[in-house]
């Protein structure tokens, strides 16, 4: 079919969305997506019109477009200019042929994964010299009694999105240090430990960068004694990441010295824009920090520590503190006052029973000293309190530090640490894209293996937008922006500003003799494409 670019509209009863399909299909096809899920999940039935490769490709369209419960994908691509662009009829994504395709993606999805990474580094050129490794929880409706031990199993767990009361399983994501793009998905059970996670995400990581040198950076989970020895003895592989209380406890930030410490240059990405007086200043001093493990013969692992202090850290933990201790001033002193006086308190079981409340619920267990008693005369009971202001000057005093582990060599300086750790904020913008645009949660399928398979699908829309917001920033002007991408302002790209600026672009199907084709259009979405290099009239 071929599509041409003309100036003019259609009638407009007769357009179709085209938005960024065009782009989606260009990039799946410089990933071989549907060509490596072909290879990998051959079809038996040779009667089907699409293959479970071209249906994958039409899922990830969908959720870069307008995510949609698998019953009404046919009813997407009828609306959109699927057929057009992707060359599949829409009566082919009915939810019965994309279960099957699910279905089909979930026990190669890992192969699928590391393959498409490996083209998506070759075809845009991505450097892999740096990851950063993280986990998220998706909730989930139903009950799951009945599960593949083969797949992410639901389980209940420990929510980011605080809803005890849904099963969740969890998803992990390497993305690299260039623009944010995640090359390596993993789906993972609702109740798996994130620190047990991560010798089979290095494993697949060695895998995937072959023969490269490679810096994985991650939270607090990324240490422990097991991780730590595994991530040290592997060739070609430094780590950095956040050290846990458990490894670095509080007396030992505390006692560093924020005179001696050394100065760093470094500008947060949050402060590039602001004058130089708000922006937060950084202290840094060097050490070590010995892991020990769990049995008497394991040898310990000593590695290189950076104490790291930080203004904005500083301010914000003071306030926060603040904050907490006035209002649990506020509820002590109210308790104090109804002691004995209020029918509620009326004796020093209810007091106490009170007092236990608002210690947890204010969470100053640790400073609160407290007393009651009952007065002979009277009966009633009475309470005083006081914060232990040993116990908050010693907290006080590792206000704003945080240490940093790592094994990178001292010829890395601690600024140089520390701007290679800022980066792990890239994981928290992909699962914020995650769950957001793409619409990850809360889902409902009807098996483990299909929430198991949508899951991978759902992470390679992300490789694609990830892809999409890199190019456009590489093809943007010497400022970083593009003119007009922002209520017509000059705006730094981002996947969803290119997306919802795309999202206007049309298609009107042939008819009457003549050609399917695309209004010419306007100037910035044209620059768009050239910028991502894409040519909507090409046929499919």
């Amino acid at each position: 079919m071929a599509v041409s670019v003309v100036a003019g509209y259609g009638p407009p009863s007769v357009e179709k969305p085209l938005g960024v399909l065009p782009v989606v299909r260009d990039y799946l096809a410089r990933l071989d997506l549907a060509g490596t899920i072909d290879r990998l999940a051959p079809m038996r039935d040779k009667v089907n019109r699409v293959t479970h490769g071209q249906v994958i490709a039409a899922l990830v369209a969908n959720r870069l477009t307008s995510p949609t419960p698998l019953l009404h994908v046919e009813t997407w691509a009828r609306r959109w200019a699927v057929e057009e662009m992707f060359g599949m009829s829409p009566d082919a994504l009915n939810d019965d042929r994309v279960g099957r395709a699910l279905d089909a993606l979930a026990p190669v999805s890992e192969q699928v994964a590391g393959s498409v990474g490996a083209a998506a580094i070759a075809a845009f050129g991505l450097d892999v010299s740096r990851f950063h490794w993280d986990m998220t929880s998706i909730s989930l409706y139903g009950a799951y009694p009945e599960v593949d031990g083969d797949y992410a199993t639901p389980r209940y767990g420990h929510p980011k999105d605080r809803r005890p009361d849904l099963k969740q399983v969890q998803t992990g994501l390497a993305s690299t240090g260039d623009g944010g793009i995640p090359l390596l998905p993993r789906a993972y059970d609702g109740g798996a430990g994130e620190v047990s996670q991560v010798q089979g995400a290095l494993r697949a990581l060695v895998e995937l960068a072959g023969p490269r040198r490679f810096l994985l950076v991650g939270d607090t989970k990324l240490v422990s004694y097991g991780n730590l020895t595994a991530l040290t003895s592997t060739p070609g592989v430094t780590f950095l990441a956040p050290a846990p209380k458990t490894a670095v406890p509080a007396r030992v930030l505390a006692a560093q010295d924020w005179a001696t410490a050394t100065i760093i240059e470094h500008v947060a990405a949050r402060d590039q824009d602001k004058p130089v007086h708000q922006r937060a200043r950084y202290r840094a001093r060097e050490g070590t920090t010995v892991l020990r493990g769990p049995r008497k013969k394991d040898p310990p692992v000593t590695v290189r520590t950076v104490f790291v202090w930080s203004s904005a850290n500083d301010q914000a933990a003071k306030a926060a503190r603040a904050l907490k201790l006035d209002r649990a001033r506020e509820a002590l002193d109210t308790l104090a006052r109804a002691a004995g006086s209020h029918h509620l308190y009326r004796t020093e079981t209810a007091v106490k029973t009170r007092l236990a409340f608002l210690t947890t619920k204010h969470r100053v267990s640790r400073y609160l000293i407290a007393q009651t008693s009952v007065d002979p005369d009277t009966g009633k009971p009475s309470l005083t309190w006081q914060f232990d202001q040993t116990v908050l000057d010693a907290e006080a005093a590792t206000d704003g530090w945080y240490a940093l582990l790592t094994n990178l060599p001292d010829s890395i300086s601690p600024t140089e640490v520390l701007a290679r750790y800022k980066g792990q904020e890239v994981s928290e913008r992909r699962y914020g894209t995650f769950k957001g645009p793409l619409a990850v949660t809360p889902m409902f399928l009807r098996s483990n293996q299909r929430i198991h398979a949508l899951i991978h699908v759902i992470c390679l829309a992300l490789l694609v937008f990830s892809l999409i917001e890199r190019q456009a920033r590489l093809g943007a002007g010497p400022d970083g922006k593009i003119p007009g991408l922002y209520a017509g302002r000059p705006a730094r790209p981002t996947g969803a500003l290119v997306l919802g600026t795309l999202s206007t672009l049309r298609l009107v199907p042939a008819q009457d003799h003549r050609p399917a084709y695309i209004p010419r259009p306007p100037h910035l979405h044209q620059h768009l494409l050239d910028i991502l290099g894409v040519d909507p009239t090409r046929p499919p």
